[in-house]
C-alpha cells in the first residue's frame, strides 16, 4: 500500500514526456513534496484562445485558457500587458477553465502565465505571449494648464478627445486618469460636461507642492467599441499662497502670501448696474496693456456710459473680461466709493505691484458686492464656488441623489472696466 503512490507519480511524469531517470528530481524535491517539484512544460495540457499564428486577437473576445484531457487542471492564470496592467479572470472550481472577466487592452501585447498540477500534485508551467488588435477608436485627454508654475487655486482640466455621456464609461475615464501630489491631497474630477473634466483638491493645493497629472487610458476598454489612447502627462508646480480679498463694501484689497499680509490696496470695484461678481476667482494671466471698450459688454456707443480706453497692468480672472487693473481716472474713488463697470481698479502704482506679485492659479477673491457669485464653469474658474461635497457630486465615481451634470456659461470674450 505504500508503495503505490510512487508508482503513480512515475507513470503520470512518463506520459508527460518527463525523462524517466529525472523522474525522481522532476516530480518531487529533495524534501519529496510535489509542490516543490521544477515545474514541467504544460504546453501539451492546455487549449487558449488567443491566436497562435501571429494573427491579432480581438480585444472585444474574453481570453479563455482550458485544460485538456483528465489528468490535470489549471492552478493559477496571471495576464499582463505592456502597460503593467493585470487582465481579471475567473477560474472555474474543478480547474478546468480560465476566462477574462474584463474587456482586454487593444492594441498591446499580452504576456500570460499559467500554473497547472496533474492528477498527482506534480506542478507545471506554460508562459505565452499574444498580441491585441489596436482599436478603430481612440479616445485620448489633454491636460492644462501647460507645464509650469501656478498658484494654489489652479485646477486641472482634461478636455477628451470624444464625447463620453454613460455613467459607466466615465468611470473608466476618472480611473484611468491618474493625479499625484507631493505632499498628497486628497482630490476628485467634475464632469463639466461630456467632454471636459476639471481636478480640484477639497482644499486648495499645498504650497510648493509637485503635481504629476496622467492619463492610463492608452488601449483600455471604455465604452462599446471605444477604447483608449495615449495621452501626454503633464507636471506643475504649485508656488506660494497667494490670496488677494477685494471688499466691495470697504472699498480694500488685502493681499496675503502664505497667510501673512503684505500688502493693503484702496480700490474701487462695479458700481450699481455693473456690480463685480462675488466669489472666488483664478488668475487666468497678466496683460501689460489691454483696449477696453463698452461696447464690448453691450454699452451703446456714444452714451453716458460708453468709454474707450488704454488699460496697464491688466490681470484677467474672467473670460468675459473682468480684471485687477490700473484706473488712475479713479483714484479719487479708490477706497470711496464704487464707479467702476465691473472691474477692480486702483492706482497705477498698485496695479503695477499687484501685476508682479501673482501668476495664474493665484486666488482673487470679491466680497461684499451687490452682483451675482461667479459662475463656476465657463467664465474662468470659479470652481472653489462649490462646496466639497457638491464637487464631488460631479465625479462618476461617487453615487449621489440626482448627480446633475453643469452646464457651462457662454463667456463674452471682451473686457470691462
Amino acid at each position: 500500500m505504500n508503495d503505490t503512490p510512487r508508482i503513480r507519480t512515475v507513470l503520470s511524469c512518463t506520459l508527460l514526456a518527463v525523462t524517466v531517470t529525472a523522474a525522481a528530481s522532476a516530480c518531487a524535491g529533495s524534501d519529496g513534496h510535489p509542490l516543490s517539484a521544477r515545474a514541467y512544460d504544460a504546453a501539451d495540457q492546455l487549449a487558449v484562445s488567443a491566436p497562435a499564428d501571429g494573427a491579432k486577437a480581438d480585444p472585444e473576445k474574453p481570453l479563455e485558457v482550458t485544460a485538456k484531457g483528465d489528468d490535470g487542471r489549471i492552478t493559477d492564470v496571471t495576464a499582463i500587458d505592456t502597460a503593467g496592467r493585470h487582465l481579471a479572470g475567473e477560474l472555474t472550481a474543478d480547474g478546468r477553465r480560465w476566462r477574462s472577466t474584463v474587456a482586454l487592452a487593444a492594441g498591446t501585447r499580452y504576456t500570460v502565465r499559467v500554473a497547472t498540477e496533474d492528477e498527482d500534485g506534480a506542478p507545471g508551467a506554460r508562459t505565452f505571449t499574444f498580441e491585441t488588435a489596436p482599436a478603430k477608436r481612440a479616445l485620448t485627454a489633454t491636460f492644462g494648464p501647460e507645464a509650469g508654475t501656478y498658484g494654489v487655486g489652479q485646477p486641472i482640466t482634461a478636455d477628451l478627445s470624444l464625447p463620453v455621456k454613460d455613467r459607466e464609461a466615465r468611470a473608466v475615464v476618472e480611473r484611468a486618469l491618474k493625479v499625484r501630489s507631493t505632499p498628497s491631497v486628497e482630490g476628485a474630477w467634475y464632469w463639466v460636461d461630456d467632454k471636459k473634466l476639471h481636478f480640484r483638491p477639497k482644499e486648495y493645493w499645498p504650497a510648493g507642492a509637485s503635481v504629476t497629472i496622467t492619463g492610463n487610458l492608452d488601449g483600455l476598454k471604455v465604452g462599446d467599441k471605444l477604447y483608449g489612447g495615449a495621452s501626454k502627462p503633464l507636471k506643475l508646480t504649485i508656488g506660494d499662497r497667494i490670496e488677494a480679498v477685494a471688499d466691495a463694501g470697504s472699498h480694500y484689497m488685502t493681499v496675503r502670501r502664505n497667510g501673512e499680509v503684505i500688502n493693503t490696496i484702496p480700490v474701487t470695484t462695479g458700481k450699481p448696474g455693473f456690480s463685480t461678481r462675488n466669489g472666488i476667482k483664478v488668475v487666468l494671466g497678466k496683460e501689460y496693456y489691454v483696449r477696453m471698450r463698452g461696447t464690448s459688454i453691450g454699452i451703446a456707443e456714444g452714451s453716458s456710459e460708453s468709454y474707450d480706453l488704454p488699460v496697464y497692468y491688466a490681470t484677467r480672472v474672467t473670460w468675459s473680461g473682468e480684471y485687477v487693473h490700473a484706473a488712475p481716472w479713479s483714484v479719487g474713488s479708490q477706497g470711496v466709493a464704487n464707479v467702476s463697470h465691473g472691474c477692480v481698479g486702483m492706482s497705477t502704482g498698485n496695479a503695477a505691484w499687484f501685476y508682479e506679485t501673482v501668476r495664474p492659479g493665484d486666488i482673487v477673491r470679491v466680497v461684499n458686492s451687490f452682483g451675482n457669485t461667479m459662475d463656476t464653469f465657463g467664465n474662468g474658474f470659479g470652481d472653489w464656488n462649490l462646496t466639497w461635497a457638491k464637487w464631488r457630486e460631479g465625479s462618476a465615481l461617487v453615487e449621489a441623489a440626482g448627480n446633475p451634470v453643469a452646464t457651462t456659461e457662454k463667456a463674452r470674450l471682451r473686457p470691462s472696466i
